[in-house]
């Protein structure tokens, strides 16, 4: 596999689309590109950088990614302005398909489906990439937004997926102000869809979760009542008190999301010592109008399920992105194998803008690259898919970190 990186500040955005190609290709000696994998936030014209890319890559290269909140490669961090980036890829040795299924908005196991009919089953399958629309419909001046759930989409796609086959992603937002999504699917720009980029060959792609998140108080609660995204009462109390109990103050009624407590699902022993890796966490996308409850960002919640409030802890967040993203290339380089580039799917909430902290974390994934050279093409997400506990799960304020290597030889 050939790949190289290139990103601008596109006020420009066919020019830029032009120039991020440019030097992708020339960063990975690429004669002949293959796919793209490209991203920019929402005050980038998608459709112009979209025909800019492909006015360099050509119409035959696949064109998959879309919108996203802010950029990370190897020498950048940027969710302010106007980011874009690309990785052009020549594949060479490593099989690739793509396809796009439309109806995210509709019904997302039949999207998904769709995707694993059209890239499904295949005998070297190693990993399926998918992003997908995650804004169902957008946030308003009164409303959270309502947004399309990954756990359907994961079990569409998954069903044909073999055994060897692990599926990653993210679902793709253009800014925190939850507005429209865009998603690059081959060769053209489309919204409320589902794109896939499946790989397979002599390679293995390893990845790690960073977490960060840490239980409130260690108290379990159980949600009784709620519909779809939306929960009302916890504990036979309104949703919002419980909440206002548990924060001290009303403050975090004003964020859309809500960066001070998530809602966690412990996937462990429910006695064992807490550990971060076994929780899935759902970020609260804000107060419903009237205070009549809550939306989460997935609606894979119900009725008599037990969650904890969970504190986004930045210190712990910081701390497992240094030690996930040097434990996963040290684990490589002891298979004996050859890192080829890395890709970095962010929750946009762990920008240090948006976590308070004075350190970008994706800064610690990047000085682990940089030290041994390893392209890394980030960006950051709404929702970040991987495997947890033995399945593929949509997660909330994760990084999940992907490297993929060669076989020797």
């Amino acid at each position: 596999m050939r790949i190289g990186i290139g990103f601008e500040e596109a006020s420009d955005p066919f020019a830029a689309g032009q120039g991020i190609a440019r030097e992708a290709i020339a960063k990975g000696d690429i004669t002949d590109p293959d796919y793209v994998i490209a991203f920019c936030n929402d005050a980038v014209d998608a459709d112009r950088f979209f025909a800019g890319l492909t006015s360099v890559v050509g119409r035959d290269a696949a064109i998959v990614g879309g919108s996203a909140i802010g950029i990370i490669t190897n020498d950048t961090i940027c969710s302010e302005g106007h980011p874009a980036c690309a990785a052009v890829v020549q594949s060479e040795q490593i099989d690739f398909k793509v396809a796009y299924a439309d109806g995210m908005d509709q019904d997302p196991e039949a999207a998904g489906a769709a995707l694993s009919d059209q890239l499904s089953p295949r005998e070297d399958e190693k990993l399926v990439l998918v992003f997908y629309d995650s804004i169902r419909s957008p946030a308003t001046s009164t409303a959270p937004p309502v947004m399309n759930p990954s756990g359907p989409l994961i079990d569409g796609v998954s069903r044909n997926q073999g055994s060897e086959g692990i599926t990653l992603g993210a679902g793709l937002m253009g800014s925190c102000r939850f507005g429209q999504t865009r998603q690059f699917c081959l060769n053209q720009v489309r919204s409320q869809s589902a794109v896939g980029l499946l790989l397979g060959g002599p390679f293995r792609p390893y990845f790690r979760i960073c977490h960060g998140c840490t239980p409130l108080d260690g108290i379990y609660h159980t949600i009784t009542s709620m519909q779809d995204d939306q929960i009302y009462e916890i504990d036979r109390k309104p949703v919002v008190d419980v909440i206002d109990e548990a924060c001290g103050s009303q403050t975090w009624r004003q964020q859309r999301p809500v960066d001070a407590i998530t809602l966690g699902v412990n996937c462990g022993g429910r006695f064992d010592p807490p550990q971060e890796s076994n929780y899935i966490n759902r970020l609260i996308t804000g107060v419903l109008p009237g205070d009549r409850g809550i939306g989460i960002f997935e609606p894979d919640l119900h009725e008599g399920a037990e969650v904890q409030f969970m504190l986004r802890d930045p210190e712990k967040m910081i701390e497992s992105a240094q030690r996930n993203s040097r434990a996963l290339i040290e684990q490589v380089l002891n298979d004996h194998r050859t890192p080829v580039c890395g890709i970095y799917i962010d929750c946009g909430d762990r920008s240090a803008a948006l976590s308070n902290t004075a350190v970008e974390e994706a800064a610690l994934v990047q000085d682990a690259f940089n030290q041994q050279g390893i392209p890394l093409l980030g960006f950051y997400s709404g929702v970040e898919i991987a495997p947890l506990m033995g399945k593929s799960r949509g997660l909330d304020w994760t990084g999940v970190l992907v490297l993929i290597a060669e076989d020797e030889g």
